[in-house]
């Protein structure tokens, strides 16, 4: 099957510390203790374990997909019920629909921009892949009880077969991260860690090379 890499919400709005989300004030939904394992499990492990994906997934020359969550129009109107509701708003050239720079897309790497917790049904992501002929997508990013989980769910509704990389990804604490994990895997994704998927492509490339 061919495959494509799905970066998802990797942008100021979603993972870096005071911004988005997590600004300081009554509205930030976390709490100072899951912010700061959030943080500690995002910066140790989760940015840099996309940048090895990235890279092997690029010098295989696979695709790399960027999802985030921005919008069309600049008040942000056609936005699901509920990311108004969470005050969920990335506006076209705003701060908070930047990319992390350590894992921001290179060239011509293509950009989906979602209004959804997920991007099936939202976004032109559907065709794109169909397109593209890939069938097999690998998850990375955050969060993932919540964006990463809708993009897999309906990623196996629509007929694909989604990999959910679990240390690659994030949520606001080890609970929340291990009950997503347990209530994917094996009902609609498989799993594999990052060091194996490297070492995987890496040996595929020796073989062929």
């Amino acid at each position: 099957m061919k495959s494509a890499l799905l970066c998802i919400d990797l942008q100021h709005l979603c993972a870096v510390r005071g911004e988005g989300i997590f600004s300081e004030g009554q509205s930030c939904p976390f709490s100072p203790e899951e912010q700061n394992y959030f943080f500690d499990r995002l910066e140790k492990q989760v940015l840099p374990n996309v940048q090895k994906l990235q890279a092997i997934f690029r010098d295989k020359g696979i695709e790399v997909l960027h999802i985030r969550t921005r919008t069309k129009t600049r008040d942000g109107r056609e936005r699901t019920f509920w990311q108004k509701r969470a005050g969920l708003l990335a506006t076209p050239g705003s701060r908070e629909s930047e990319f992390i720079d350590s894992v921001m897309p290179r060239g011509d790497e293509l950009i989906v921009n979602k209004t959804g917790s997920g991007p099936f049904g939202n976004t032109n992501l559907h065709a794109l892949l169909v397109q593209l002929d890939v069938q097999q997508l690998y998850c990375c990013g955050v969060h993932t009880n919540t964006s990463i989980e809708s993009t897999i769910r309906a990623a196996a509704d629509y007929g694909y077969c989604p990999v959910l990389i679990p240390d690659a990804t994030a949520a606001a604490s080890q609970a929340l991260q291990d009950n997503c994990v347990e209530r994917l895997v094996g009902q609609c994704c498989e799993e594999i860690e990052t060091n194996k998927l490297v070492e995987d492509f890496k040996h595929h490339l020796r073989s062929v090379g």
